[in-house]
């Protein structure tokens, strides 16, 4: 499984950006989905993540704020980011788990100037 994430840049606080990831190879290996952020000398943690059937989960700092989706047909998901914030700055790595292995796509920086 590879995935291919896009959509990061440089946004002035209260603006938006949208993330994509899309997954190739054995993709029926994969139903869950979801997005992670790292920020340099800190751990990766959960952003937000959607089952192939659309059930979501959020970190409590991006509820209300951030909204993650799927096109399972692309074989995509998306992270509408909404009201961004400096804090926010970070690495975001989209993430595809499943039995046995954990699938990570190449980080896609976004920066949140105040």
């Amino acid at each position: 499984v590879q995935l291919q994430a896009s959509g990061g840049g440089l946004v002035q606080a209260g603006g938006s950006l949208r993330l994509s990831c899309a997954a190739s190879g054995s993709i029926f290996r994969i139903n869950a989905m979801g997005w992670y952020r790292q920020a340099p000398g800190k751990q990766r943690e959960l952003v937000a993540t959607i089952t192939s059937t659309g059930s979501t989960n959020y970190a409590d700092s991006v509820k209300g704020r951030f909204t993650i989706s799927r096109d399972n047909a692309k074989n995509t998901v998306y992270l509408q980011m909404n009201s961004l914030k400096p804090e926010d700055t970070n690495v975001y790595y989209c993430n595809a788990p499943s039995i046995g292995v954990n699938y990570w796509g190449k980080g896609t920086q976004v920066t949140v100037s105040s």
